[in-house]
């Protein structure tokens, strides 16, 4: 055998070293090996959908639809998500590039990620997240005048907004941060914080009840450095507004898209700026949904810390608050790393 020959041979063995390695990966591919699985995979790149959704959108029975789940979260694929009484998927959070299924199954993700959704799954895709954002709209319109009275039955407000506040004034010396935006700010009541930290603050909110109810908290308080904006963060992307801190308190858990509010965030802050969110953890309290208009019921520390990064983020403190009644909530910080240079 020639020596080029022999480190051929040693380069690529004609038997692996442990035939279970390959055997594994087999699932994964049987379970990937098919157009409309693969298609399920790029929806569910942000988002978390219910059986009955995805059924929505790819025009199939919920029987049909549950077969491709199945074989799917048998390979490790997808992992189910518990809201109530309803099941919603999503992709693994936890996933080690270390192991070799786990790195397969990532290599599959970065795949299907490059190719663009269709039009027509991009307008499906909407249409659901504007029946959820209806939902929200409806109990917030419903309940404008007992918004603190709901929210406190899972959460008084100064058990997350006081960390919040220490959070901010810790890191605002250093930062001199100038402008600021609230995603969500409800009545208004961290609108104070947020105008003494910042010289200039947007406040926004879809709901023009609570807007309504914020712009009577900055007249008794005598804010004059907000403005308050009816809209979404999209909206202001569109304008090409820009910010160096941005907060969101108890707000993920009543958006369409949780997800999409990282990649909002990141895209509106300025090189080096800030995004603080409180928010719910995973909880089972089915009850919230229909007493305090929750559309999630909290969200898992590695969910917020996955979109976070996918959104070019970098994690920054994290504090987690156990309540009384079974709840809890996490106060998480992100960064925007700065430009180089």
């Amino acid at each position: 055998m020639t020596p080029t020959a022999a480190a051929s041979a040693s380069e690529y063995p004609s038997r692996p070293e442990n035939p279970d390695q390959v055997g594994i990966l087999a699932p994964i591919f049987k379970a990937s090996g098919d157009p409309l699985r693969l298609e399920i995979l790029r929806v569910l790149r942000r988002d978390t959908f219910g059986v009955l959704e995805l059924s929505q959108l790819f025009g199939m029975r919920q029987s049909g639809m549950s077969h491709h789940l199945k074989v799917m979260h048998k390979a490790g694929l997808l992992e189910p998500q518990r809201e109530g009484n309803a099941i919603f998927y999503r992709r693994p959070l936890h996933l080690d590039s270390d192991r070799l299924v786990d790195h397969t199954i990532r290599q599959i993700f970065d795949a299907v990620d490059r190719i663009p959704l269709a039009a027509h799954l991009q307008e499906k895709i909407h249409a659901i997240r504007n029946q959820r954002a209806d939902q929200s709209q409806a109990f917030f319109a419903r309940y404008a005048e007992k918004f603190r009275e709901q929210q406190e039955l899972i959460a008084a407000f100064e058990l997350y907004a006081r960390p919040v506040a220490e959070l901010i004034g810790q890191r605002a010396p250093k930062q001199r941060w100038k402008t600021a935006l609230e995603i969500g700010p409800g009545e208004g009541g961290f609108l104070p914080v947020l105008s003494q930290t910042c010289a200039q603050v947007t406040a926004l909110d879809n709901s023009r009840d609570m807007l309504a109810k914020a712009t009577r908290t900055c007249i008794d308080e005598g804010l004059n450095n907000i403005d308050l904006i009816e809209g979404v963060t999209e909206n202001l992307r569109a304008r090409g507004d820009a910010f160096d801190l941005i907060v969101a308190n108890m707000v993920l858990h009543h958006v369409p898209s949780p997800a999409d509010i990282f990649v909002d965030a990141s895209a509106l802050m300025n090189s080096g700026g800030c995004l603080v969110i409180s928010d719910l953890c995973s909880h089972d309290q089915d009850w919230a949904k229909a007493n305090c208009g929750d559309l999630w019921l909290g969200f898992e520390p590695e969910e917020l810390t996955s979109w976070a990064h996918a959104a070019g983020l970098v994690t920054g403190e994290s504090l987690f608050i156990g309540l009384r009644n079974g709840f809890q909530v996490q106060v998480r910080e992100f960064w925007k790393p700065p430009e180089p240079g």
